[in-house]
């Protein structure tokens, strides 16, 4: 009996080999699993190179547009690169009695917000005009006929200096908020920049505002 007795408390007072090996066991599966699971992830995450549609694209400033004047087309990144003063109004930009003013540089998508096809600039209307259903914008890519839901989608751009090194001090496209959606305003080029770089993979979509009022269709 005493025998007995012993027996039974000392299976009670700890686990036995074989529960310690099937934690061990499950605890290895476990941490097998979750590696798996960050290399998966990790090889799923895409990553794109400089120069590539998705990635960022170092722009000279040399190759920026004068103020208000056509858009510079840069194909790779897939946007069109336009430089805004609403102070200096000319044919092709002109602050309209719902805006407040609007100024620096911006790296707008070259996908039509209808239903995505590729529009183009049009320098006899000084505009961008989607060749499919007819949608039109103005420079900085507010819309100007339907059926265009909203204005243009934008690419955030950074100011690196003459090294290609950021420059912190406001070089970055300020984010604002247009008609409740979250949306990159122009860049006010700080002193000192030599480079844009423009990254394609972090765009937001255009606000949903009026049609622009006054403007010839």
């Amino acid at each position: 009996m005493a025998n007995a007795a012993a027996s039974v408390s000392v299976g009670s007072s700890g686990m036995t080999r074989r529960e310690f090996l099937y934690y061990i066991w499950g605890a290895s599966i476990a941490l097998l699993t979750a590696q798996s699971a960050g290399l998966l992830v990790w090889f799923l995450i895409p990553r794109f190179r400089e120069g590539e549609f998705g990635g960022k694209f170092v722009v000279s400033v040399d190759n920026v547009p004068a103020v208000n004047s056509e858009p510079i087309n840069v194909p790779d990144g897939r946007f069109w690169l336009v430089n805004l003063d609403t102070d200096q109004p000319n044919a092709l930009m002109e602050k309209v009695s719902d805006e407040g003013p609007i100024k620096g540089v911006a790296a707008i998508y070259k996908v039509c917000t209808h239903l995505g096809c590729i529009y183009s600039w049009t320098p006899t209307n000084n505009r961008f005009e989607c060749p499919c259903h007819g949608s039109k914008y103005r420079l900085d890519g507010r819309r100007i006929e339907d059926p265009a839901p909203r204005t243009l989608d934008r690419f955030e751009i950074e100011a690196l200096d003459a090294d290609k090194n950021p420059i912190t001090n406001n070089g970055i496209s300020p984010a604002i908020e247009v008609n409740g959606t979250d949306f990159y305003a122009p860049l006010e080029l700080p002193e000192g920049t030599a480079y844009l770089s423009v990254n394609t993979g972090a765009r937001k979509v255009g606000p949903k505002q009026e049609l622009l009022p006054n403007v010839p269709k």
